[in-house]
């Protein structure tokens, strides 16, 4: 076979694109001849040597930087080789050709990957150890559509790029090579040679350990290995963690939750026992980690990621953390996962100019530019892109065996013009803002969730008021499982930090968060960036002095744990840390020797024990129907007050939000029955002075603010008390009937045809046992502010027609046996203001008739103070009111 002289010089200068059509076996089946070439730079001899014969033979050096060539005679098909070689320091070496194995990526693993729908790429893409006809070794394989050519290089070629060199896969840009001898452990790179005429040395996006920062190689790993044993708690994992089961979350940062003596971290292992025997003591249900995902920039928290299949080498290996997950599953916590497909970093080992052009990022600096954080953004409408976001999240729930993901930044994605000025971003294809090709990926990513991972959950951080986060893909939603509830964090923190005495001018929040609460499904959240970057710890933000700090942290707990919603707090809160969190050092654990501290620690255990207790606080987080209000509008003092409730189960807190305690507070509740303090956080065992209703509180059938019975309390200051509600359900529906049969009796049957704007304003007490028979219609704008006292038998028969705007401000007391019969049609402008007092026993008796299609229209206003018969005073007013109506015609002619 001969080579011309532009293929070998290809070859040598590393610039043909497929070596395998020229390195490796030939066969000549014509001619009965097996010819293999072999770039061996590193070689002065070498020579073939075939297996199964053992015969050897010398190989020919056509090029002096070490193109060899060997053709064997009389051989009918490609046989298993080996090639020694003499290197150039006379060692010697024995190994298998690279490129004497095909492919192991077939043609429809190429189409899938193209595509964008391959969900599994990390099972052909990165590095893998198998083994190819019986030979041990490592499969490579990397997408770089652009490059000119692409190697494997590592200790086991020296970081020699000529070695090495990758095939690509007809026009998929998919490099592949298989290197035999190469095992779990090898240290290895991409080097990516780019048509600028440089290279550079890549991270291999798809790999599954890197080397520990700041070194960037990526080391070959196998995942094949480790033996689960959580079988338990993937079978129940779909029932523990559906919408309708409690769900508390404890946010942790794994390399500051605590530290070894000389400030180093603790491994996955080392980490699993003491933090999963702690959340559990601490009553919470699942843990939520920053990124572990592997991440250049340790002070980025893992928010800047490069390893999109591999955890932070920082705490141990692969297998190490997938023991922690483990160990979390066989002690009933699940565990969820911060994920970032939002940006990456600029490292040039990492993805950005990865083939020596824009591939993972958009070429244009305005869509590929996040201001904020100097990272750049996705290409969301690449298929390959897209397809390698969706495997990463797969990968996790698939290989990990994660609970969930929460998925971060998602306000940035979804937004082309997030955090930007006008001109450095582009409008999409309808001229608007809306990133439609993140859209379309957060919907594939989440119903390839849905689809294939039963019970894993995906939780969105976004901030906007986006609408359908939390709705299903199937009815124009994203798909997510949950929201963070950044509105209500951010509302409350700031409450929490006013001036109590200030507090009732922004009183409007309470009824405001729950007025979206369930619009989306949302998880409330007290998370890591609340406690940075000058923000100042939970602790440190509540307003008062010392023992007020700790009370008003009760206080917020409190208010979270009884809002509907999911929980999350970050670690460190849950004792008071007073400091900012430092992701360079562990949690102040020494607090705990102050009592303070202690006590706040026991408060959040017991507020997460209580909250799984009683169905009504989880069953019911996204349904309005498991929420009432009691009494939302005492601004003055502060208070706040509603029902948690679950088919017969009822839960009242109450909140006083002010530094001062309220004895015999009397509030309006709309149940009858036992109320019994279950929970109070003034008790002492927290650190409060113990102000409480000795067990229970008493009920009296006493009406009080628009509710029919009155309870009576004592609140504490800056405290929250919770009574458990035993409903008298007998008096309760007979309450309930006499209501239903009240407005059955007084429904739109029995009542006047009525068309009307009438607004009326009145204190009036009404006492009769007038009987209305009427078909009477009313077209009015009417507005009546009066006082009036009626106390009357009257009975009114009348087909009585009235068209009325007319405006009646009266301090009238009627008081009469008068009985009307009358058809009278009336048509009135009138505005009559009037002080009038009437008193008759005048009895009326008529069959009189009387029809008319008189029309009055006027804009008189009267005020008069009059004592007399209603008959003259009628009669008074009709010719006032054609006076009027004269006088209103020339007007409108004018």
């Amino acid at each position: 076979m001969l080579i011309d002289v532009k293929t070998l010089n290809a070859i040598v200068d590393h610039k043909h694109q497929n070596p395998f059509a020229v390195l490796g076996p030939k066969l000549d089946s014509k001619n009965n001849k097996l010819t293999i070439n072999s770039f061996l730079p590193q070689a002065k001899k070498a020579t073939i040597v075939v297996l199964d014969t053992k015969k050897k033979y010398p190989m020919k050096k056509i090029h002096d930087d070490g193109f060899f060539q060997v053709v064997i005679e009389k051989q009918k098909k490609i046989c298993a080789y080996k090639i020694e070689i003499i290197q150039q320091d006379d060692s010697r070496d024995e190994f298998y050709d690279s490129y004497s194995f095909s492919p192991e990526l077939t043609d429809f693993d190429l189409h899938l990957i193209q595509e964008g729908t391959h969900y599994k790429t990390y099972e052909k893409l990165g590095a893998h150890p198998i083994e190819i006809n019986g030979v041990r070794g490592t499969y490579f394989s990397v997408w770089a559509p652009n490059a000119v050519s692409v190697s494997v290089v590592g200790n086991f070629n020296k970081w020699n790029a000529k070695i090495h060199m990758m095939g690509a896969l007809k026009q998929s840009g998919i490099w592949q090579i298989f290197v035999p001898g190469v095992d779990v452990g090898e240290l290895y790179k991409f080097r990516v040679y780019t048509m600028q005429g440089g290279y550079f040395d890549k991270t291999d996006p798809y790999g599954f350990y890197a080397e520990l920062s700041p070194n960037t190689a990526s080391i070959v790993y196998d995942l094949k290995k480790y033996q689960w044993n959580d079988q338990q708690w993937m079978e129940e994992r779909a029932q523990k963690q559906q919408y309708d089961k409690p769900m508390s979350i404890y946010e942790v940062h794994l390399g500051s939750w605590r530290r070894k003596e000389n400030n180093d971290f603790y491994t996955y292992r080392e980490l699993a026992e003491p933090l999963v025997s702690y959340v559990k003591e601490m009553g919470y249900t699942h843990i939520e980690l920053l990124p572990v995902l592997e991440h250049p920039f340790y002070g980025s928290w893992g928010y800047q990621t490069i390893g999109y299949f591999a955890p932070t080498s920082r705490y141990g290996e692969p297998d190490d953390f997938r023991f922690f997950v483990d160990y979390c599953h066989q002690n009933d916590i699940g565990v969820i996962l911060d994920w970032v497909p939002a940006h990456f970093p600029t490292d040039t080992h990492g993805l950005c100019f990865f083939d020596g052009t824009h591939l993972y990022e958009h070429k244009d600096p305005r869509q590929r530019e996040h201001l904020d954080w100097k990272t750049y953004i996705y290409n969301y409408g690449r298929y390959e892109v897209k397809n390698f976001l969706i495997s990463s999240a797969l990968f996790w729930l698939d290989k990990y065996h994660l609970d969930g993901l929460r998925v971060d930044a998602v306000a940035s994605m979804l937004h082309l013009n997030y955090s930007k000025p006008d001109g450095m971003w582009v409008p999409n294809k309808h001229g608007g803002h809306e990133n439609l090709e993140a859209v379309s990926f957060v919907r594939d990513l989440n119903a390839q969730v849905l689809e294939n991972y039963k019970g894993a959950v995906v939780i969105a951080e976004e901030s906007t008021t986006w609408p359908g986060v939390t709705r299903s893909t199937q009815v124009g939603g994203l798909g997510f499982d949950m929201k963070w509830n950044m509105g209500w964090m951010n509302d409350i923190l700031k409450y929490m930090s006013t001036d109590p005495i200030y507090r009732k001018y922004n009183h409007s929040i309470f009824p405001f968060c729950l007025w979206y609460a369930f619009n989306e499904n949302f998880v409330l959240v007290l998370s890591h960036d609340e406690v940075v970057h000058g923000k100042k710890s939970l602790l440190d933000k509540m307003f008062g002095d010392y023992q007020q700090k700790f009370a008003n942290l009760r206080l917020l707990y409190g208010f979270m744990y009884g809002h509907p919603g999911k929980k999350m707090l970050f670690m460190g809160g849950e004792f008071g840390q007073w400091q900012e969190w430092n992701h360079d050092k562990a949690l102040d654990w020494n607090l705990l020797e102050y009592d303070s501290h202690r006590q706040i620690q026991t408060y959040v255990k017991d507020l997460n024990n209580f909250y799984k207790s009683y169905e009504c606080l989880f069953k019911t987080d996204f349904d309005g129907n498991g929420f009432e209000w009691c009494d939302y509008k005492d601004t003055e003092f502060s208070t706040l007050s509603f029902f948690r409730k679950h088919g017969k189960q009822v839960l009242l807190f109450v909140f006083n939000f002010t530094p001062v305690a309220r004895f015999n507070y009397l509030l309006g509740v709309p149940y009858f029955g036992e109320y019994i303090e279950i929970f109070n956080s003034d008790a002492s065992v927290y650190g409060g002075e113990n102000i409480g209703n000795m067990g229970k509180a008493s009920v009296e059938d006493i009406p009080k603010y628009n509710m029919p019975y009155t309870l009576q309390l004592n609140l504490p200051a800056l405290g929250m008390l919770v009574f458990e509600v035993k409903v008298d359900w007998d008096k309760f529906e007979e309450r309930m009937s006499k209501l239903a049969k009240i407005a059955a009796e007084s429904g739109p049957e029995a009542e006047p045809k009525a068309k009307s704007d009438t607004k009326v304003e009145s204190d009036t007490k009404v006492e009769s046992d007038t009987k209305v028979e009427s078909d009477t219609k009313v077209e009015s704008d009417t507005k009546v502010e009066s006082d009036t006292k009626v106390e009357s038998d009257t009975k009114v028969e009348s087909d009585t027609k009235v068209e009325s705007d007319t405006k009646v401000e009266s301090d009238t007391k009627v008081e009469s046996d008068t009985k009307v019969e009358s058809d009278t049609k009336v048509e009135s402008d009138t505005k009559v203001e009037s002080d009038t007092k009437v008193e008759s026993d005048t009895k009326v008796e008529s069959d009189t008739k009387v029809e008319s299609d008189t029309k009055v229209e006027s804009d008189t206003k009267t005020n008069t103070k009059m004592k007399s018969d209603p008959k003259k005073g009628s009669s008074s007013q009709g010719k006032k009111k054609k006076n009027r109506k004269n006088k209103r015609n020339k007007k409108n002619k004018s």
